[in-house]
């Protein structure tokens, strides 16, 4: 055996694939499609800041703000279906029935087969409507993974069904005795809901609380690889193990409890509980999630795109009352946005798609690579 060492193998020369001009211009690209809700935001911050001196004042920031989170909530639990490849559209109505039944609560509830009326605490009032969303949101699951309903059709059919029962509540009223009596025990509610710790409205501290926790919730457990995997291929999911049943399921109530929440803080913000509260609400959720990256065939999205196409959604609305524009031409401006963001991600998925072809191109012609027959 011979002491010599081989001299080290060489490559060929030239610069590495990275480096190539045609390599960067494809990075360049991926980093502004992936991008393209916090560009979108600069963008409409630059716009409207410049049109109106009011818009970046902190009390404007503050009502904006406000009105974003609002979305932010339902828009995050919307993300969790549109991972999981499905999709909500009564959330709406969930968030205009659980402030309802809220409201009912609040006034008196006269209990069956006596003539007494029962009067119950706040907390029991929360989490009662928080239950109904829930509910509504175990239908849904029940029907799409269970009867195998298109998620289209099951949630569409729910959307009318719990505005009806909102309306049949309320008879088309609007409850608005909220504030409840010291002799009964069911005040606080809107202290407890509308107030603003250390100045920052309450709804601004749920939404940053929903981040967190359900960031937690897809990054750090396991029931989030379960539901990107669901989201990406369901079969292959299936086979692995995955209960994909039980998460299809639980997104859903997911959604049904962040419609909820968004309906107590509507509620208390107004201070006033009416049907119609809500209405085309999944529209705008829908809109902040597609807008904030997440794929609408599943397996792709995340909480910080979410917010980020909520702020989008939100800062666009506002701005748009704020300088004057017409709102049938808000409606115009908002569809068009929509349109846009789907663009863009099929731009995005066809990049994607095509790097992925690249790879396999190179592996497939390095030398000692088995070519195809």
């Amino acid at each position: 055996m011979s002491d010599t060492l081989a001299p080290p193998r060489t490559t060929s020369a030239g610069p590495p694939p990275e480096a190539t001009p045609k390599k960067r211009r494809l990075n360049l690209n991926s980093m502004l499609v992936e991008g393209r809700a916090l560009i979108a935001l600069a963008i409409i911050v630059a716009i409207f800041a410049s049109l109106s001196p009011n818009f970046l004042t902190p009390d404007n920031l503050i009502l904006m703000t406000r009105h974003v989170a609002m979305n932010a909530i339902l828009a995050i639990g919307m993300l969790m279906v549109i991972v999981n490849g499905g999709i909500d559209l009564s959330v709406g109505s969930t968030v205009g029935l659980s402030g309802v039944v809220a409201g009912y609560l609040l006034q008196g509830w006269n209990m069956p087969l006596s003539e007494l009326v029962a009067y119950p605490p706040v907390w029991v009032v929360i989490g009662v409507s928080l239950l109904v969303g829930m509910f509504v949101g175990l239908v849904n699951g029940v029907l799409i993974s269970k009867l195998n309903v298109a998620p289209f059709i099951a949630t569409l059919g729910m959307l009318y069904v719990a505005r009806g029962i909102a309306l049949l509540v309320t008879n088309g009223e609007t409850f608005t005795k909220l504030q409840g009596e010291e002799g009964l025990g069911n005040t606080g509610f809107i202290p407890a809901l509308a107030s603003a710790p250390l100045g920052i409205p309450m709804p601004v501290w749920f939404m940053v609380a929903f981040a967190i926790a359900f960031s937690l919730l897809l990054n750090r457990t396991a029931f989030g690889r379960w539901l990107y995997a669901t989201g990406g291929n369901e079969r292959a999911a299936e086979l692995s193990g995955v209960p994909v049943k039980k998460v299809q399921t639980w997104v859903y109530i997911m959604s049904g409890f962040c419609a909820a929440t968004v309906g107590l803080l509507l509620t208390a913000d107004l201070p006033a509980a009416t049907p119609r509260a809500g209405e085309f609400y999944e529209l705008n959720a829908i809109a902040a999630v597609v807008i904030g990256g997440a794929a609408l065939s599943g397996g792709r999205g995340t909480i910080r795109g979410t917010l980020i196409g909520a702020f989008v959604i939100g800062f666009l609305v506002d701005g748009l009352v704020l300088v004057g524009v017409s709102v049938f031409w808000q409606q115009v401006i908002k569809g068009a946005v929509i349109i846009l963001a789907v663009a863009v991600d099929q731009l995005q998925q066809s990049l994607q798609k095509r790097r992925a072809l690249r790879r396999v191109a190179a592996a497939t012609n390095r030398p000692g690579t088995p070519k195809p027959a």
